[in-house]
């Protein structure tokens, strides 16, 4: 059973998953810059993509930040979970800028500074609980959810720069907030049993969905400008969604705390995106394919 690792050891899987996605999304827009770019809805984009090491390895971490997040959701909350995980963004561009010479401005860093305070103020608030389980009607409404998605993402891939892969990462955002919703309730277990789980197979739809996304956003703009406009809109939606629907708690006192953190967090996130519009990171030569 998840539960076993506790409320810290929770924690700890968050951090672990925020790493893990940062790395993963370094190398990922590494190797989306430089595959062909089609301004139309593109299901091929992830197997010309699944040819190059370099998002291959991307995927990897992507997984491993999957599987840690899937656990920490066992005893922690939504809004902590997915506010924690929205600062790998930030740490890829710290990442970027060590490994691959990107650019980050001072804006940036004191965005980054603002998402620490607001991941404070969560942390504070949090109350360890197990998710309520799903009601079906909202399991049937995740689904249209995904398919709405679907359907959008046809006209957002016309849009072209830094608009498209605001629209496209949105899209990906309420793909991977989906993807939250369903992992809340199945995080407790038994594990052995996802493969019986019609939410299970929804996860894995939303995955799949919202990495095809996010790829074609991260070929339109910076990495804070895609990477920004998913976690903004997956904090709200799962965030929101959690402590509504599927029970997440709050310590006694601590909705104005919540309620200032998520603000602090999407705020960040959008702020990085708005500074980064101009920005694009160079792309790392000679990196093998």
């Amino acid at each position: 059973m998840p539960d076993v690792f506790g409320e810290a050891g929770g924690y700890v899987l968050l951090v672990l998953s925020a790493l893990a996605a940062a790395v993963g999304i370094v190398a990922q827009t590494v190797a989306a810059r430089r595959t062909e770019q089609r301004d139309a809805v593109d299901p091929g984009i992830l197997v010309r993509l699944a040819t190059d090491r370099v998002y291959l390895f991307g995927f990897g971490s992507q997984v491993l930040a999957f599987g840690c997040a899937f656990l920490a959701r066992a005893t922690l909350p939504l809004y902590i979970v997915q506010a924690g995980s929205s600062s790998a963004v930030g740490l890829a561009a710290v990442i970027g800028l060590v490994v691959l010479g990107w650019r980050v401005s001072g804006r940036e860093i004191a965005a980054l500074g603002v998402l620490a305070v607001g991941l404070l103020l969560l942390v504070g608030a949090a109350e360890s609980s197990v998710a309520a389980p799903m009601p079906p009607e909202l399991g049937f409404g995740l689904l249209g959810a995904l398919l709405a998605v679907v359907a959008l993402a046809f006209p957002a891939a016309r849009i072209a720069g830094a608009p498209g892969a605001v629209a496209m990462g949105a899209l990906a955002g309420v793909a991977f907030a989906v993807l939250a919703l369903c992992g809340r309730p199945l995080a407790a277990g038994p594990l052995l049993e996802l493969p019986l789980q019609p939410l299970a197979w929804l996860m894995v739809a939303s995955a799949l969905v919202g990495q095809a996304l996010l790829a074609a956003a991260l070929q339109r703009a910076s990495t804070t400008v895609a990477a920004a406009s998913m976690d903004a809109t997956t904090v709200v939606l799962a965030s929101v969604l959690g402590v509504t629907v599927l029970g997440d708690q709050i310590a006694a006192g601590g909705g104005w705390w919540v309620a200032a953190g998520l603000t602090l967090v999407v705020a960040a996130v959008v702020a990085m995106a708005v500074v980064g519009r101009s920005t694009r990171e160079p792309v790392a030569v000679g990196v093998p394919a």
